[in-house]
């Protein structure tokens, strides 16, 4: 099996790379889709976040409120920790279990793709076989929070700004996928990439491809 990690900053386009990965025969595990699961009302996880945050954080009808907590979060380091220390090590181990079933699965393409935003803030580079980052320039992807999301340019910026730089994820890249352009141009990008990926041995755990090399191969 092939485990590689998938990250990129918000508004990056990292869920289009992701689907583009899964359209050839990737299986994608999501850490934000289990994050959400993880959150339902009645699961152990939501119930310990709201001991430590408090009820202001839940709707009325007992969801969890996703702009309150962030709003507790966002500017304040050590609340950001306390919420990471909950909420990481089950989305962990959630994975772990999909990642269990889908290796028991026989039609299972042999290519485990792990979509982790957070993944340079949360030290997590040593779990992957390889990461792809997928990066974006700064002007699009405020153009794409404003448009599409919905936030003020002042926020898109502030929430880029409190995520890994685009230096940092550069550094633990294996493949980096410039997804500033066309959708055209990033297929090719991932279609080189998953390619790669195949021909990768399972016992590798660190290839010396560096992305500036894809065009060669």
């Amino acid at each position: 099996m092939r485990r590689i990690g998938l990250t990129g900053g918000i508004g990056s386009g990292k869920s289009t790379v992701a689907q583009m990965l899964a359209d050839r025969g990737a299986v994608i595990i999501d850490a934000d889709a289990i994050s959400r699961e993880l959150m339902e009302p009645g699961s152990d996880v939501l119930d310990e976040t709201v001991r430590a945050f408090g009820p202001a954080i839940l709707t009325a009808d007992g969801r969890l409120d996703r702009a309150a907590l962030a709003s507790v979060i966002f500017e304040n380091e050590a609340k950001r920790k306390e919420l990471n220390s909950i909420v990481h090590p089950a989305v962990r181990s959630e994975a772990e279990r999909q990642a269990a079933a889908v290796q028991a699965d026989p039609g299972f393409s042999g290519v485990l793709i792990e979509d982790i935003p957070l993944l340079v803030e949360t030290c997590q580079v040593h779990r992957f076989d390889g990461v792809v980052v997928v990066e974006t320039a700064l002007a699009e992807r405020l153009r794409r929070l404003v448009d599409q999301r919905g936030m003020s340019r002042a926020d898109a910026l502030a929430r880029i700004q409190a995520q890994a730089s685009d230096q940092e994820r550069r550094e633990i890249a294996t493949w980096l996928v410039d997804n500033s352009h066309s959708l055209e141009e990033t297929r090719r990008q991932v279609e080189t990439v998953y390619g790669q990926i195949l021909e990768m041995q399972d016992t590798v755990k660190h290839i010396s491809l560096r992305p500036e090399e894809m065009d060669k191969a």
